[in-house]
């Protein structure tokens, strides 16, 4: 299945299906293709948006976990969503949990996959230097339990962006301010249904930080994927669908 960006006002996004509305959100180096097995999936029962969120063109002064939180709420309030279910990886999942805190009134559910917002391990410490392609490829091969998913197009996508300084310079900002936005005193908080899916062999955000998310948020379950990294949904597309599906079946049993 295709799937077509649409674009309005200040917004880029996939919009298909129909019913509950599963508003998916990527990561850091994520990208709206990291979901497609997803959107495949439930696209067939639910309507899945995936908003492309601005990290390279927002104001820099603006730039940070809670700004791109905001720009969802803008978001969500420009397609006139009552409610959303919001899933996210990563820093999506980050960006999730601040827009929780700030409009609970608006969430029904939340499903977090290999998510910041309690403790990460950095993409590096240091950036390899120009033209270090296989230092940059052995980083990223790092979200992945299976080295075969580091694919040459995904490393020349990578390596393309941290060729530009203004590209780069988002992405260290957008890093430290997710170590800044620790979330840890607001998650008991939260009274939605959570669903916590991660791979067992995630690198960067361990499972320990999995089991940290689900005694600090009251109603969550948790779910682990063996043979899988830091992208579930990517890399074990078959298993977190399954995971989901239950998760969601038994919130909407019609």
């Amino acid at each position: 299945m295709s799937y077509q960006i649409q674009k309005e006002d200040k917004f880029q996004y996939i919009d298909q299906g129909e019913g509950e509305v599963l508003l998916l959100l990527h990561g850091l180096f994520g990208a709206l293709s990291n979901w497609q097995d997803v959107l495949n999936h439930f696209s067939q029962r639910y309507r899945v948006v995936i908003p492309l969120m601005p990290i390279f063109e927002m104001n820099i002064l603006k730039l940070s976990v809670e700004g791109l939180a905001n720009f969802i709420h803008d978001f969500v309030e420009f397609k006139g969503f009552n409610r959303v279910n919001i899933l996210g990886n990563s820093l999506g999942g980050h960006v999730a949990l601040v827009y929780v805190k700030k409009y609970p009134e608006k969430v029904h559910s939340l499903l977090l996959t290999g998510s910041s917002g309690l403790y990460e391990n950095a993409f590096g410490a240091s950036y390899p230097r120009k033209g270090d392609k296989e230092y940059l490829k052995q980083r990223i091969s790092l979200t992945f339990y299976d080295p075969a998913s580091t694919t040459d197009e995904l490393v020349d996508e990578v390596f393309e962006t941290i060729q530009d300084k203004g590209k780069l310079l988002r992405i260290l900002t957008m890093a430290k301010s997710a170590i800044r936005h620790n979330m840890r005193k607001d998650l008991p908080g939260f009274k939605m249904p959570v669903c916590l899916i991660w791979g067992k062999q995630d690198t960067i955000t361990p499972p320990e930080v999995c089991e940290e998310f689900h005694q600090l948020l009251p109603n969550s379950e948790k779910h682990y994927i063996d043979q899988c990294g830091h992208a579930p949904m990517m890399e074990r597309p078959v298993e977190f669908n399954h995971i989901a599906s239950s998760f969601y079946a038994k919130l909407f049993p019609n």
